[in-house]
């Protein structure tokens, strides 16, 4: 099989040739540190420019070359930002220490600690203070549909689709429910949501608005050559959901619903759906408003107990994750032991088809590169 057709069965539920192998996107990629001391392991470091491609978690854009080193079947395709709605970078002193901040085209601040910090955290957030529907409808919401940000894009796609054999995914989007404690602070939204919904009905009426208008523009470019679109709204923590599944059923859902109904009207690519944590809870409400594929099946979660998934879940899910525990195995285990895990994994997901391997989110700095080798030279090894 082709890297394609590799992915398209296990989309399919059907099992291929071996397991397909993800690497490379927002939440199925790697750190820059950990990017940079895998180079280093493989005697690449001086052989290629680190090109960052998603500033908050700091991910790096991984080269060809590493790709097809590790076997990874799948490429990416993202949007640009508008013209003029370009991220605004200054450097600034917060609690005494120096950062990098960005501020991104909604007017939420992101900085990191300088030299050395490892991701961007929200600094500002714009809404804070709002505290009626008219402060809202007087913001200066961007332009999801702005054209600009698709120029080039169909002919990119294309060109991918004709000279590699791999799937094409696209970067993420759609994330219709967590824009709203980025704009409102994580404090200030959850309080919102439980005396004020209607101040957060309101917010999400607009990153509903501004996604329903992206996606129309971006799968008008990419829908023809796309096999999976990635989508996502953080639900759940370690250990519980992030809000009522009461709440999240009146308020989310409704929103969540329309944005992919469009784009299931848009593309037939898959609809793959990303929240981290322990959200088994609402994985048939996922299912119902049109997810076909969960990532990234944080195991070590509560409730996310991959054989248990697979049989409740494995008919109506594909699995794009969960292939490597990346809070404790993969960072500190010995190289066998990320083998024994990724074999644990592929064991209780795969059979039946329906799997697509990458580790469990990103890949942090603190993994050794010897841990990313054994995982992924394992998963390789395996055969149905």
């Amino acid at each position: 099989m082709t890297s394609r057709e590799r992915v398209q069965a296990a989309l399919r539920h059907q099992e291929p040739d071996g397991i397909p192998l993800d690497l490379g996107g927002n939440q199925s990629g790697i750190t820059r540190g950990a990017y940079e001391a895998l180079l280093s392991y493989l005697g690449r470091r001086g052989q290629e420019q680190i090109t960052v491609m998603d500033t908050v978690q700091q991910l790096a854009q991984p080269s060809e070359a590493v790709l097809d080193l590790l076997g990874v079947d799948t490429c990416y395709v993202r949007a640009r930002a508008a013209k003029g709605g370009e991220p605004r970078f200054s450097e600034e002193t917060l609690r005494g220490e120096p950062h990098l901040s960005m501020t991104d085209e909604f007017g939420v601040t992101w900085s990191r600690p300088l030299p050395d910090g490892l991701y961007h955290d929200i600094t500002h957030s714009p809404l804070a203070h709002a505290t009626t529907v008219a402060d809202l409808a007087a913001y200066p919401w961007p332009d999801g549909g702005d054209p600009s940000r698709f120029r080039g894009l169909a002919e990119e796609a294309s060109r991918l689709r004709g000279e590699t054999d791999k799937a094409l995914c696209t970067g993420i989007s759609g994330v219709v429910y967590e824009f709203g404690w980025y704009l409102m602070g994580f404090t200030r939204f959850y309080e919102a949501l439980a005396i004020e919904p209607h101040l957060v009905e309101a917010i999400l009426d607009q990153t509903l608005r501004y996604w329903m208008d992206f996606e129309a523009g971006f799968l008008a470019a990419v829908g023809p050559y796309v096999d999976v679109v990635m989508v996502g709204d953080d639900l759940a923590g370690q250990s519980s959901l992030l809000l009522a599944p009461a709440t999240y059923r009146r308020i989310v859902k409704p929103r969540q619903a329309t944005l992919y109904e469009l784009i299931h009207a848009k593309t037939e690519a898959k609809l793959c759906y990303h929240s981290c944590g322990a959200i088994r809870e609402l994985i048939p409400d996922l299912i119902e408003i049109g997810v076909e594929v969960l990532n990234p099946v944080q195991v070590s979660a509560r409730g996310m107990n991959t054989a248990e998934l697979k049989q409740e879940f494995g008919q109506d899910l594909v699995f794009w994750g969960g292939g490597c525990d990346t809070q404790h195995v993969l960072p500190r285990g010995t190289p066998e032991e990320v083998r024994r895990e990724v074999r644990r994994r592929i064991g209780d997901l795969a059979p039946g088809g329906g799997f697509v391997f990458t580790a469990v989110h990103n890949i942090q700095p603190d993994v050794p590169p010897q841990n990313i080798i054994a995982m992924y030279d394992e998963a390789r090894l395996f055969l149905p």
